[in-house]
């Protein structure tokens, strides 16, 4: 693998620790802050309570008294409960709205701060609130209004028979000491948490970054080991079939090259380059009488030879790493008119893979030496190749073909093994790394 992939993927890991720092400290920002507004509301509904419990004895005469509630006198008892240092509830927030109301949720005692600048907002709401009694231990309840916090408690009324004859509902507004704390605390929790994990992605990186290269190198020489398989593999067929892997090299080049004018992917290059290095791998299960009769096959020998297809499609598909070859294993011997093996596809039922090998396979046949001929000129094949223009090569590809042939023509005919490894080599290090 490049140092440049290496360090995109050491970027990207120190990247997604420090995004994992931030959503940790968003996380447990967001529960410190939840955490201690619930402790600040729990702690100012005990003190409510407490101090309602005072009202409460006040208000018992009239509580246990039968009938409906006066609220003249309730109203009284109220105000004189206020009076007495009971309208300041709570030491870090101000009492804005206190109200008392019956068994039927109706009104009968009013006490709200008038010096408070936004009374009218905090009455509108509770106006529009049901006021349904509340559970026999209270409730307490949270709201932002303007961005300034209130909180609401609700509070029983019980008669000395501990019966529920009316309750109170009591406004809050925090401090502005009690939000700074709030703040505080809060900003306090997110610097240790960002702390905490910063330091702990710091001391874990470089162990994370050691195992991660440590991978990369097992998965860089395992990949070696599969492309020189590979190559090993092709080679052996080569040399038993012609004497030379020189062919498998020149022929995975020429198609390879003419996938990139065509505008192949690199996934698919990488599927040609396996195909081609392996296109006759099945031949190891053809006789040698027949593999290396010098002479023409007849026709019984030639179907046994037709058979090498199908023993490749059955050793790549033995491999996974191999499997997206086949479509060259199986398929370079097929024509695009049809009258090929061993399907007998046609046109663009044949896969593309197949149709480019086919015209590179066929090049390096026509302008290699081989122990019944010469190679040709350049002129010759190509005109060999034209003649089988739509019958046996896909047209599209032979017009794309014959723009690069003259290059391949100069650099690779006639050249056995050295520079057609080498350069291959530099290919498959760009497409499989």
């Amino acid at each position: 693998m490049k140092n440049s992939d290496h360090s995109k993927i050491y970027r990207v890991l120190a990247l997604r620790i420090t995004l994992a720092v931030v959503v940790i400290a968003g996380i447990f920002a967001t529960i410190s802050l939840v955490t201690q507004r619930g402790e600040l509301e729990s702690t100012l509904g005990d003190l409510v309570r407490i101090r309602v419990h005072t009202l409460n004895g006040q208000l018992l005469p009239l509580l246990d008294t039968p009938g409906d509630l006066d609220p003249e006198k309730v109203q009284a008892k109220l105000e004189n409960f206020a009076s007495d240092g009971g309208a300041s509830l709570y030491i870090h927030g101000k009492a804005i709205v206190a109200r008392i109301y019956d068994e039927n949720s109706q009104e009968i005692a009013d006490l709200s701060d008038a010096s408070y600048p936004r009374l009218e907002l905090v009455e509108s709401v509770m106006d529009a609130g049901q006021h349904l009694p509340p559970a026999p231990d209270g409730f307490r309840t949270t709201v932002s209004l303007e961005g300034t916090p209130y909180v609401g408690v609700a509070v029983p009324l019980l008669n000395s028979n501990k019966e529920m004859v009316a309750h109170v509902e009591v406004v809050f507004s925090l401090s502005p000491s009690a939000a700074a704390k709030l703040k505080r605390n809060m900003l306090r929790t997110v610097f240790y948490v960002i702390a905490i994990v910063l330091v702990t992605a710091l001391v874990i990186y470089p162990i994370i970054r050691g195992l991660l290269a440590q991978l990369i190198r097992y998965s860089d020489e395992l990949l070696e080991a599969n492309l020189e398989t590979m190559l090993a593999l092709g080679g052996a067929i080569a040399k038993r079939d012609s004497d030379t892997d020189a062919h498998n090299y020149r022929v995975s080049i020429y198609s390879v090259r003419l996938a990139e004018e065509v505008g192949l992917s690199d996934n698919q290059i990488q599927s040609l380059i396996k195909g081609a290095l392996l296109h006759d791998v099945g031949k190891v299960g053809i006789r040698d009488d027949i593999l290396l009769k010098p002479g023409k096959l007849d026709e019984q020998e030639f179907e046994v030879m037709k058979t090498h297809v199908k023993h490749g499609i059955d050793i790549t598909s033995r491999a996974k790493w191999l499997s997206d070859g086949q479509s060259v294993v199986g398929g370079h011997h097929e024509k695009f008119d049809g009258s090929g093996y061993p399907g007998g596809q046609a046109g663009e039922a044949i896969p593309i893979l197949a149709r480019i090998f086919a015209i590179a396979d066929v090049f390096d046949a026509l302008t290699s030496k081989r122990p019944y001929k010469e190679p040709f000129s350049l002129d010759k094949t190509m005109l060999i190749l034209e003649d089988s223009r739509g019958s046996h090569f896909d047209p599209d590809l032979l017009d794309a073909f014959t723009r690069i042939a003259a290059k391949l023509y100069k650099t690779y005919s006639g050249e056995e093994n050295e520079l057609s490894r080498e350069h291959l080599g530099t290919i498959m290090t760009h497409y499989f790394h």
